[in-house]
């Protein structure tokens, strides 16, 4: 099939409003994690899409790489994988993490022993090993504004927050008051000063019940002006400002009207890149016209249970950034296996990956070429 012909293929995919796996239960705003029984992915592969340059900054002046990958929870098979070593937990999974300057993903889950669940159909828990998982990974710095960082109320956030604390390792969308958690993670690589930003989107009990305020533990908002005045901020300090971001639909691969509302505030707002989760599914992701790259779904990444439909597909997303630009964009799709590892694919499993996200690129109305400057 020629370049026009996949083109005019993938678009036919596009469903206009949301783009909803067979067999999901239809999308809601407040949605719980539910797993959804559905039809097998499609088995003929199509053409992958080609998204930019190889990564690697190999510390080059005014050159960073940043990798991406979507949720992370310790629940189940992978529960037993932390419990069993948190330093091998990601698996094979760890190679592909460790190769970016800096690499981030979302911590889906309150750190916490024992306490009562919400009263919700899905709640994860994990110990502080956690975060030993993750640095071992090669993860760099993770966000916590999520759906599930208050899943054991309000004892089960102080756990987390102590862990935190105690552990070290770098964290945000989430805080012991609002001024922490709209805080961003500054770091600077290769003279680029860079800062990441984390915030939920989704509307459910724990934004509800634990949206962090002055004197108040909780998480991030991003329906809070504090989110755009933090990025505003972070961008008169930073070359580069990324925001992570819990929003979407579940099951659906296409952004809803919040996703691309957001999208345009923070670009006003100063932010270089957008990424996100929640959706469970691969969203689309490229550049837009002012030239601020945007990922609206990253999907299951170490995750507790396989589906058997695109659900399980996945991938690590590099960003190489030139000073303040985002110059390439390389998408290396995996797929989980039965122990809940986000295997790297390959042959016809990468093939049909690829063919997924350059579908979804194209509904969303993303390029995969950045803009002139």
């Amino acid at each position: 099939m020629g370049s026009a012909a996949l083109g005019l293929a993938l678009i036919a995919g596009c469903t206009g409003g949301s783009s909803v796996l067979p067999g999901a239960p239809p999308p809601l705003t407040a949605s719980p994690e539910a797993p959804a029984p559905g039809a097998a992915p499609p088995t003929t592969p199509a053409a992958p899409s080609s998204s930019g340059g190889p990564a690697g900054s190999a510390g080059t002046p005014g050159q960073v790489t940043i990798a991406f990958a979507g949720d992370v929870h310790f629940a189940d098979r992978v529960a037993d994988r932390l419990a069993a070593s948190p330093a091998t937990a990601f698996g094979e999974a760890a190679a592909v993490l460790s190769r970016a300057d800096i690499t981030m993903v979302n911590l889906e889950t309150s750190i916490s022993v024992g306490g009562t669940p919400a009263n919700k159909s899905f709640t994860f828990q994990a110990p502080p090993t956690a975060f030993a998982a993750l640095r071992a990974a090669g993860v760099d710095v993770t966000t916590m504004a999520n759906n599930h960082a208050a899943d054991y109320r309000g004892d089960g956030l102080e756990q987390t927050l102590a862990a935190i604390g105690a552990s070290g390792f770098p964290t945000v969308g989430i805080g012991r008051d609002a001024a922490q958690a709209y805080a961003p993670w500054l770091s600077t690589v290769n003279g680029v000063r860079i800062a990441i930003l984390g915030a939920s989107q989704v509307p459910e009990e724990t934004l509800r019940d634990y949206t962090a305020q002055d004197g108040t533990p909780g998480i991030a908002s991003a329906y809070s002006q504090r989110l755009i005045d933090s990025v505003v901020a972070a961008k008169a300090q930073a070359d580069v400002v990324v925001v992570y971001l819990h929003w979407g639909f579940e099951y659906s691969t296409f952004p809803n009207a919040d996703q691309r509302s957001i999208a345009d505030d923070l670009a006003a707002a100063g932010a270089t890149a957008v990424v996100g989760t929640h959706a469970h599914v691969l969203q689309g992701a490229g550049w837009r016209d002012d030239g601020v790259y945007i990922a609206y779904g990253l999907s299951n990444y170490l995750w507790w249970m396989s589906f058997d439909n695109e659900q399980d597909d996945n991938g690590v997303l590099t960003l190489t950034l030139q000073k303040s630009k985002v110059a390439a964009a390389q998408f290396e799709p995996a797929h989980l296996d039965s122990r809940g590892v986000p295997l790297p694919a390959t042959g016809a499993e990468a093939h049909r990956i690829n063919a997924e996200w350059e579908r979804d690129r194209l509904c969303a109305n993303l390029s995969n070429v950045a803009p002139a400057s």
